[in-house]
């Protein structure tokens, strides 16, 4: 597991996009815990992720491209216009990429941290969670606030809140 100050080492060597991955779930989630990392994120949204992530981040998370695209309520010609020039999302458009990839990552550091995660797959289990309504959510279903940084926020926290019990 890697540790804050190996999260800020990274960060310090690192150029915008220079090794940065969003399929990197624990990466991008461990940067959110410090603010080097969270700096070193912000320099990635500005500048902007590259829009093949889409479709990576969706076979990953054994969903559809379209399927995450409209989660995230990102504008689907754009996203297949800019992936066929190899091209970088606009940096609202990347926040709410990197804030999915980071709710993976916070799953799997979940589950690492309370026992054995070998065999399970964090960003299938959060593509299946987003689309179960919610009693916390007042029965909406947390995909329905993942297109707004608020809205990944309230989902992040509620995961949050799973771990310690509240809302098991």
């Amino acid at each position: 597991m890697t540790t804050a100050v190996g999260v800020r080492a990274k960060v310090a060597a690192r150029k915008p996009h220079a090794g940065f991955r969003v399929s990197d779930f624990s990466a991008v989630h461990e940067a959110s815990l410090t603010t080097q990392g969270v700096l070193y994120v912000i320099q990635i949204i500005r500048a902007g992720i590259p829009a093949t992530d889409v479709s990576r981040l969706a076979q990953l998370m054994g969903t559809t491209k379209e399927h995450l695209i409209k989660t995230l309520n990102l504008p689907r010609a754009t996203v297949d216009r800019k992936a066929k020039a190899h091209q970088n999302l606009s940096s609202e458009q990347s926040e709410r990429v990197v804030g999915m990839a980071k709710l993976v990552g916070q799953v799997q550091a979940m589950v690492e941290r309370s026992g054995d995660g070998t065999n399970f797959n964090a960003a299938q289990w959060v593509a299946q969670w987003l689309e179960q309504p919610s009693q916390a959510l007042g029965g909406q279903r947390p995909a329905e606030l993942m297109d707004t940084v608020a809205g990944q926020e309230v989902v992040s926290d509620l995961v949050a809140k799973m771990q310690s019990g509240a809302y098991a």
